[in-house]
């Protein structure tokens, strides 16, 4: 593993302007992402995890400069993403891809699986001839499990799962060092994501590849991912590894994930913790603590003070004050 990190985010904010309504008296802003700082090393995988609307996506999709942050530093193999733009920026682009989470909007209806795949290939001058392009985009389908005489069809006639795959094939077509995968199995059947799940691990040890597994269902990143980072209302909460994480716990927001995960064992006897009330708007997050209105152990200090980011022992940080 690399002494200096493949990707190092810093303090990343990525806040929306919200328009003048009824419903917003004055120009706000969506805190979408807030403060988040990580890092991620080559050939690792590091899982996101959160409810829906804490931030996850909109992190990976800023992370491929596909959104354009609003301060913060995203440094990947020693460039600064958030200094470049046009050329630059896209000839860089070919070493970091993302897979999208809808297989059924994210492929071109009018565009065959070869030219989806292709596409990437011609952009980056990958294969010099047309046979040189033929032959990658067979491999890349045989790669992901596809048959190469799928290449002259179109996505309508493809079940999700195998949109799914020739998705995965299109990000690795440009040989990257990292894949952010934002949710790449949650509109699949549970069986389906099992065999994409397999099909991305068979594929990272393959090409060494640097994942930042992007889900809101804490079993399958606990299956995929070395470290887990946990965020709420756009900030993190608590990160570590991913047997510490699941096991043990810091963070009262991680607690109740933990509790809702489902338990194959009868025996097992997980008390389940039940959040009251919703999840804060972005617009106007809750001083102090973004957590102490629904967090069951919240003492006076934690509506005014905002929580460090603590290392609790072992490389496990969490965001409490309370934490232990």
């Amino acid at each position: 593993m690399s002494v200096t990190p493949l990707l190092e985010v810093r303090d990343l904010k990525v806040f929306f302007r919200v328009k003048h309504s009824v419903f917003v008296p004055a120009r706000q802003s969506v805190r979408a992402v807030d403060g988040v700082s990580f890092t991620l090393d080559s050939g690792e995988t590091l899982g996101v995890v959160g409810e829906s609307g804490c931030g996850k996506t909109t992190l990976g999709r800023a992370i491929t400069r596909l959104l354009t942050p609003t301060a913060g530093r995203i440094l990947f193999d020693g460039d600064d993403l958030t200094s470049l733009n046009g050329s630059r920026l896209r000839a860089l682009r070919q070493k970091f891809q993302i897979i999208f989470q809808d297989p059924y909007s994210s492929l071109d209806p009018r565009i065959s699986i070869e030219n989806v795949i292709g596409e990437a290939l011609d952009i980056y001058h990958l294969a010099p001839t047309r046979q040189a392009r033929h032959e990658r985009i067979e491999t890349l389908l045989r790669d992901v499990g596809l048959d190469p005489s799928d290449a002259s069809r179109f996505p309508h006639q493809f079940s999700g799962g195998q949109r799914q795959r020739i998705g995965i094939a299109r990000a690795l077509a440009v040989s990257p060092k990292l894949i952010v995968c934002d949710e790449p199995v949650g509109a699949l059947d549970v069986s389906v994501q099992a065999q994409v799940i397999n099909l991305l691990q068979d594929l990272q040890r393959e090409h060494e590849l640097a994942y930042l597994f992007i889900a809101h269902d804490l079993a399958v990143v606990e299956h995929i991912s070395r470290r887990i980072l946990v965020m709420y209302l756009g900030k993190v909460v608590e990160i570590g590894a991913s047997k510490a994480v699941c096991r043990n716990p810091k963070h009262p927001y991680t607690q109740a994930l933990i509790s809702a995960v489902p338990v194959v064992d009868p025996a097992s006897k997980r008390k389940r913790v039940i959040l009251p009330g919703d999840v804060p708007s972005p617009i106007n997050p809750p001083s102090g603590c973004p957590f102490h209105p629904r967090c069951p152990i919240a003492e006076p200090q934690c509506k005014t003070e905002i929580p460090p980011l603590r290392d609790l022992g072992g490389g496990q940080l969490a965001a409490c004050h309370l934490a232990k």
